[in-house]
């Protein structure tokens, strides 16, 4: 692909998720062409993964709909999923940008018919559900997938399977000869919206996510309320499927932790408050206990935690946990903890144990292939020194999805402002 004429005036977003696309429809509204790059072969970020979303407490896909209906109805947004920026040069007004784009095997003739992945024979862990579940080695990434589009599995490649799954395609979709592709293109501006990653909680050891079964994170707990989920929205124990009745939220699971995240995410607590309402809504019959050191539910939320603490059937104990030990016989998970507020050591037993990780950048690991400049954290500074790059979003500082979505458009005018300035 060719460098694209009157680039001064494209903007190019890297980043699908909800930061991404609300900086990319905020330029393409305003007149600009716009580029989007995205590593997953969907957009919509994690936000898609989720079951619902402050501020409203509505499933992902009544706003993510909204946004993807301005795509298809604006000819100046462009995107490519499964792609990647691996250059960045020039100055803000005049920028080089070098993309790659992993092949799906899959091109723009898929129906989504699904064929395919009844021909497929091998399983493969399932990404989109944090490996919990598994999917045929053909296979679209979610039923919301935008796009709409199957992808196969490189490791099937060269196999008798392979050629079977591109025989059941009567549209000629399945393209087995994909290769990675790298194109260039010329911007005036470049948002980086890259988002966030929860913390590894298996560098907890004392709270035993990835030992025990029945110790789960809080992205995990998403996705098992979510009715697309690996238990269709079932809430219930990863050791053996049963229901759950008692169920603990630790709060700060690596957060405000010199040994692990010095700094608060600011949403884990609401992330569990919700969390706690799946749960009862589920099972009525069911209790919750949130280890917590303090609530941080600001502003406009603070209503919501106080419906929550009404509750009687959510017991709320000061006090961070000192350890977790799962009985392998029982499946039952035991928390230990100093209750701050009576001094009582308490060990209480539970079905599930919901450990609230923090919101890492995901530019801790991925850096910028470009100018940029960092936190002590990975967090990318809101005023970088040479404009090139204006970050948006998680990258900046953990935030929830509406306060992601304002950074977005202030991102966008940013980007806008660097065009005509120039």
């Amino acid at each position: 692909m060719s460098d694209v004429t009157n680039g001064h005036r494209s903007v190019l977003v890297v980043g699908g998720g909800m930061s991404g696309l609300s900086a990319a429809l905020e330029a393409a509204e305003a007149g600009f062409p716009v580029y989007i790059v995205e590593r997953e072969p969907y957009l919509g970020g994690r936000v898609a993964r989720m079951n619902k979303y402050f501020p409203k407490l509505c499933p992902p896909a009544c706003g993510l709909e909204i946004n993807f209906r301005r795509i298809k109805n604006n000819p100046l947004v462009r995107f490519f999923t499964m792609a990647e920026v691996v250059k960045i040069s020039g100055q803000p007004g005049d920028l080089d940008v070098t993309v790659k784009i992993t092949p799906r095997y899959v091109n723009e003739k898929c129906t989504a018919c699904g064929l395919c992945a009844e021909a497929a024979e091998t399983d493969v862990p399932n990404p989109f559900d944090y490996g919990m579940s598994t999917v045929k080695a053909a296979y679209l990434p979610h039923e919301f997938a935008f796009p709409m589009r199957y992808v196969i599995a490189p490791n099937v490649l060269g196999t008798a399977e392979a050629e079977k799954i591109r025989a059941a395609c009567p549209y000629g979709a399945v393209d087995l000869d994909m290769q990675e592709k790298v194109f260039d293109l010329k911007v005036g501006a470049v948002i980086w919206a890259t988002g966030w990653m929860p913390y590894d909680a298996s560098k907890i050891a004392y709270y035993g996510a990835g030992r025990y079964k029945n110790v789960i994170t809080n992205v995990v707990m998403e996705r098992l309320a979510s009715t697309n989920g690996p238990t269709k929205g079932a809430i219930v124990r990863p050791s053996d499927g049963a229901p759950v009745q008692r169920v603990a939220f630790v709060q700060c699971a690596g957060s405000r932790d010199e040994n692990h995240l010095p700094y608060c995410s600011g949403i884990c607590c609401l992330a569990s408050l919700k969390q706690a309402t799946y749960v009862l809504d589920q099972n009525p019959q069911a209790s919750v206990t949130i280890f917590y050191i303090d609530i941080r539910a600001l502003g406009k939320y603070e209503d919501f935690y106080a419906k929550v603490q009404s509750d009687a059937r959510i017991r709320f104990v000061k006090g961070k946990p000192g350890e977790i030990l799962e009985n392998a016989e029982t499946g039952l998970v035991t928390v230990q903890v100093e209750d701050q507020e009576t001094g009582a050591i308490l060990r209480d037993a539970f079905d599930l144990v919901v450990l609230a990780t923090g919101m890492v950048p995901t530019t801790a690991d991925q850096k910028v292939p470009g100018e940029a400049a960092y936190d002590e954290h990975g967090f990318m500074l809101a005023d970088q020194p040479s404009g090139a790059v204006i970050p948006a979003g998680c990258v900046k500082r953990p935030v929830d999805v509406a306060s992601s979505v304002q950074d977005a458009t202030a991102a966008a005018l940013k980007a806008i402002q660097a065009m005509v300035r120039r």
